[in-house]
């Protein structure tokens, strides 16, 4: 097993630790790993040749979660940007632990935390590329379910944001994802 696979086998069972899980194919897979698989299957789609860095920020992107809930703030907006950042330290905290007791270079450890944590996006190439990857998988797996919970203003105001986060090349892969018609109206209606 190469030292990568040894950092994918780790973050895997730490997110396999999840107790909430999802159906898929008839089978309840831990939320998190099944996200973290997701990630790591769309930036190979994404950018085959990315960085060892970035494959594994995109792989630890949700790592373990589910330890600081949502409901653990202030339910408004400088809540839920709080707690986001506190998710960041957290998931980047937990990787780079992982990856120092694998022997990997403070140097390497510093830049998958910087990824992780999701910094220059726009001005740096791989935390772009890890922002884009973010949005696809969001758009693939779990925008038709957030959809159907909110308004649809709402929802279209979200469908921009996330658009406006992504650069040409990530819009040009979201558009030619398999979406649904609900979703691709959706997109549409944002997009407009």
């Amino acid at each position: 097993m190469t030292v990568l696979e040894q950092a994918f086998a780790a973050i895997d069972a730490k997110n396999a630790e999840d107790p909430n899980y999802e159906l898929v194919n008839g089978e309840e897979i831990p939320k998190e790993l099944l996200y973290s698989r997701r990630m790591s299957a769309r930036l190979q789609d994404f950018d085959p040749e990315a960085p060892e860095t970035l494959q594994i920020a995109a792989r630890a992107q949700h790592i373990c979660r589910w330890q600081i809930p949502r409901d653990s703030y202030p339910m408004n907006r400088t809540g839920y940007l709080k707690w986001r950042e506190d998710l960041k330290k957290m998931h980047a905290s937990i990787t780079t632990g992982i990856l120092e007791n694998l022997g990997f270079t403070e140097e390497f450890r510093d830049r998958v935390a910087f990824l992780i944590r999701k910094k220059l996006l726009k001005k740096d190439e791989d935390s772009q590329k890890l922002e884009d990857v973010i949005c696809l998988v969001f758009l693939d797996y779990y925008f038709e379910d957030f959809a159907k919970g909110h308004p649809e203003e709402k929802v279209i105001d979200i469908l921009q944001k996330t658009w406006a986060k992504m650069s040409e090349a990530g819009h040009k892969a979201a558009l030619s994802l398999d979406l649904s018609p609900k979703t691709r109206e959706l997109v549409t209606k944002a997009l407009t």
